[in-house]
């Protein structure tokens, strides 16, 4: 013992380098002859720095506050969301089903987030619900939103409050514009309508009260509960429920007239005359504000064409034939400037056989101002085609001095009772009439056509006042863009290929060298 005594004394004399590099004595940790820290010494400072981390953790909890430090602000909620969310009373329920793929999958769950966010900074625990589901990877619970939902298809936003949803499909969110670059036409996002579109929708499932929309039956019309792809327009009633609208039949001839809660009338393809006195209800209930969706075949008199033609509307006995795909279609891509059209420049509706829907002459938007008369504007039309007064001729040609050259009108918008630049409390009557009803019908929806969908749910939203219950500007994506020149380009490249690598590639073996000797 005297002996391993006498050596540790002797290598304390020596110094640091006779000291391992590393040792334990008499309880403390040495290292290269300096002493480090006791067992207790480490202890406390293991407890110190995890109090540390503790206590700035509840610091972070209970003062949450983030700052937005980018200069475009592009996913920043405006005013008007927020004072949207602080006024929430029920629980919102937000499904995202997207494809992480999806090229506005970032754009969807980052702004879904920052709704997020917003709720719990105003409402403590906070109302949105918010669920984003990768269809592609979360199958169990994708396929478990997509029953309960009746959702086909991914990509959609999904917002329910108490059994009230509204959908928010991927084409929603965006404006395009397309460009011819090379011969082949190429597709540009232009802006982002996704704080606009999930705001009113969450606006829309927050009210209680949803709008009441009634089918007429009893004239052959076409029926909500008809499954079938032909004839059926249970497709209609779906698109319309998703839409946060309670869709019910109707029969008038059953009742005293038109139910006093009815928000929008929809007479759909009607092959047989409705009455007269049905039709005097009908008339009534334009009286008192109505808002009337009529879609009307060819070649079949419904009894409505004078009560029509007093709100401004000419039916003629006739089929519009012009740019077609089977020779029994009609491809229109011509849009009027009303407010239930402005968003479909883009797209293209395709109907099949309609008729001409148009202004009585003195009709027009433009030449009636005045409050108490009705102001009808055109909705769709077409200029290469024309007005068929031959409906058997097949296929159909043009007769100079029978048959009506375009422009010819196949669908109309009335509106009587509003006064332009004044903002009332009156409510005005309005009225959408187009000259087909077999454009949304089961199989058409089924095949997707163009914008047919669009078109008609765009007509609801403006006979219901609903064309956007959250006035919010769209966003414009920023694009970081470089315009060089081809020296500039030569030189880019060099300096990536060859001369960083190379640059490197010298430090690298500057440090190599200095190493070994």
């Amino acid at each position: 013992m005297a002996v391993m005594q006498d050596e540790k004394d002797t290598a304390e004399k020596r110094g640091p380098a006779a000291v391992p590099a590393r040792h334990k004595h008499r309880g403390v940790w040495w290292h290269r002859g300096r002493r480090v820290a006791t067992n207790a010494n480490m202890i406390l400072a293991i407890l110190l720095a995890a109090a540390a981390v503790f206590l700035i953790n509840r610091l972070a909890w209970h003062y949450n506050q983030r700052w937005n430090i980018s200069w475009d602000k592009y996913y920043t909620l405006s005013d008007k969301t927020l004072g949207m969310l602080s006024s929430l009373e029920d629980d919102v329920e937000v499904n995202a089903l997207y494809q992480k793929s999806h090229p506005l999958y970032n754009d969807v769950y980052r702004l879904l987030r920052e709704y997020e966010y917003a709720d719990r900074k105003m409402n403590g625990k906070g109302r949105l619900k918010v669920e984003i589901i990768d269809t592609d990877r979360d199958l169990a619970i994708a396929r478990e939103k997509a029953i309960k939902y009746d959702v086909h298809k991914p990509n959609v936003v999904i917002f329910d409050v108490k059994g009230r949803t509204k959908y928010v499909e991927a084409k929603d969110l965006s404006d395009y514009k397309y460009e011819l670059l090379a011969g082949q036409a190429v597709k540009t996002r232009i802006s982002f309508k996704g704080e606009q579109e999930f705001s009113s929708a969450i606006l829309s499932v927050s009210q209680a009260a949803r709008p009441k929309v009634y089918f007429l039956t009893g004239h052959g019309e076409r029926s909500i509960t008809d499954y079938g792809s032909q004839a059926g327009f249970s497709g209609v009633a779906t698109l319309m429920r998703r839409d946060n609208m309670d869709v019910k039949p109707l029969r008038l001839n059953s009742t005293e007239g038109v139910p006093e809660d009815c928000s929008l009338l929809v007479i759909a393809g009607a092959d047989k005359k409705i009455s007269d006195s049905e039709v005097d209800m009908i008339s009534k209930y334009l009286g008192r504000n109505g808002r009337l969706l009529c879609l009307l075949d060819p070649a079949v008199r419904t009894g409505l064409e004078p009560l029509l033609e007093k709100w401004g509307v000419k039916l003629t006995e006739d089929v519009v034939v012009g740019p077609s795909l089977s020779g029994r279609d009609l491809i229109i891509n011509e849009y009027g400037g009303h407010p239930a059209v402005k968003k479909l420049a883009d797209l293209t509706t395709m109907f099949f056989m309609p008729r001409s829907v148009e202004p009585m002459e003195g009709s027009s938007a433009e030449m009636v101002t005045a409050s108490d008369k009705a102001r009808v504007s055109v909705l769709a039309f077409t200029t290469p085609g024309w007005a068929e007064m031959n409906l058997n001729e097949n296929p159909a040609r043009f007769h100079e001095g029978v048959d009506r050259k375009g422009p010819v009108s196949v669908a109309v918008a009335v509106e009587k009772g509003a006064i332009g630049g004044i903002d009332v409390e009156i409510k005005p009557t309005r009225i959408v009439v187009i000259g087909d009803s077999y454009f949304v019908s089961n199989g058409t929806l089924e095949k997707a056509v163009g914008g047919n969908v669009d078109l008609l749910m765009s007509c609801v939203s403006w006979l219901l006042e609903r064309e956007s219950l959250m006035a919010i500007s769209a966003k414009s994506p920023y694009e970081l863009r470089m315009d060089m020149n081809a020296e500039q380009l030569r030189l880019m490249t060099l300096s990536i290929v060859g001369i960083l690598p190379g640059l490197m590639a010298i430090i690298g073996l500057i440090v190599w060298l200095r190493r070994r000797a």
